[in-house]
């Protein structure tokens, strides 16, 4: 089965939306949400997870409108670029273009770098994030997606977008330095200590080695990257597992945030770094496999109860093991599995994704991010790995 169906069904929903939408996360988007907030930080969480977790959509009617996510830009042009890379049909290379344009409009202004925020103000229990303050897991995915829309067309433009990137990594973001290496914060606003946006930060400054490696800064980027690498490792647990943070109100683990752990560490061994760490990252995969899916295909979001049922669970999962296929083929079968059920879970006759599933409902609403660029990124890396076989 090639899920070129699927696809199409899917891409032909997000451009006649313009790659725009409602977020799970955009209730402060909301003129009289935020006026009834204040400046109350419980306040805000409140209304936000009534919208993220509300089945009805009622943003229309609070005022907020459908707009570009930075993040979910970077993921559709890392599906395009794919395509690209596959057919050259001049269709994809019209759309990377366009979404090109798309996330230079949206970097973050009075940073040492490119980089890139939200598209609404973000409240959380360990920080409040202004609409558009930028922050190092929307930066690094964005980044990555240039590299890979360069790698498809050879388009400078692309790549010259990026190499800005590492001073906002290196410069404005805090930087907590321990015996066991380095950790990046967040965003430039806070000094928390995040495993997978360590790690994401990372792998985008061992992977830019390559692109400029006569730059007086590659020795230095692959300096930071190591020494982030030898942080996150070191609070690897016995099982595999990593906790989502290190503060002690962070110490969930879940399912798409460990596959991101654990595909950052392949843009290191890609390029032939970090291969100490290869059995730590077969013990991950091990954790990861064992204890996020069922035998039917069902991704889990907790490695410890079944719901809720999320699409970004099973969408990374696709885009890892996918990636994962290139060094070891023994999970193509797994991926296939995992990639049935997402669209049997997930899809509708319209051809988005929904956002989430419980035990007694669904919640439908086609969110642009969350859902749809994951979604699209998850089957074209699937597509891009079954094409390679069969070239």
């Amino acid at each position: 089965m090639s899920f070129e169906k699927n696809l199409l069904q899917l891409q032909r929903y997000i451009e006649k939306e313009k790659f725009r939408g409602f977020d799970p996360y955009d209730a402060l988007n909301s003129p009289w949400l935020r006026f009834l907030s204040g400046e109350q930080k419980y306040i805000r969480i409140a209304w936000t997870q009534f919208m993220k977790h509300c089945p009805i959509n009622l943003r229309p009617l609070l005022g907020i409108k459908k707009d570009y996510n930075p993040k979910g830009l970077g993921l559709f042009l890392a599906g395009y670029a794919k395509l690209y890379q596959l057919s050259s049909h001049p269709h994809y290379l019209s759309k990377m273009k366009e979404l090109q344009e798309l996330l230079q409009k949206c970097i973050s202004p009075g940073y040492s770098g490119s980089c890139w925020g939200y598209n609404f103000d973000w409240q959380s229990r360990a920080f409040y994030l202004p609409r558009g303050t930028p922050t190092i897991v929307n930066s690094s995915f964005i980044g990555h997606a240039l590299l890979d829309a360069y790698d498809a067309s050879k388009d400078i433009s692309f790549l010259e977008q990026v190499l800005s990137i590492p001073d906002f990594l290196l410069k404005d973001l805090h930087q907590s330095h321990t015996k066991e290496g380095v950790c990046f914060s967040y965003t430039p606003l806070d000094q928390t200590t995040i495993h997978n946006a360590n790690l994401l930060g990372a792998s985008l400054l061992i992977r830019l080695q390559k692109y400029s490696p006569l730059s007086s800064h590659s020795q230095k980027w692959r300096e930071c990257a190591l020494q982030a690498l030898s942080y996150t490792m070191h609070y690897q647990k016995e099982n595999g597992s990593w906790s989502y943070a290190q503060t002690k109100f962070q110490q969930w683990i879940d399912s798409f945030h460990t596959g991101f752990n654990l595909q950052s560490m392949l843009y290191f061994f890609d390029e032939e770094e970090g291969l100490k760490y290869q059995e730590n990252f077969y013990r991950g995969v091990k954790f990861y496999q064992e204890n996020f899916f069922l035998p039917d295909g069902q991704a889990k979001y907790y490695h410890n109860r079944l719901y809720p049922l999320d699409i970004h669970a099973p969408a990374q999962a696709i885009v890892f093991f996918s990636r994962l296929d290139r060094l070891n083929r023994e999970y193509r079968a797994f991926t296939t599995t995992i990639l049935e059920k997402m669209i049997a879970d997930f899809q509708d006759k319209k051809g988005y994704f929904y956002f989430q599933k419980q035990a007694l409902w669904s919640h439908k609403i086609p969110y642009i991010r969350w859902a749809q660029s994951w979604a699209f990124h998850a089957l074209t890396e699937y597509l891009l790995v079954q094409r390679r076989e069969t070239c």
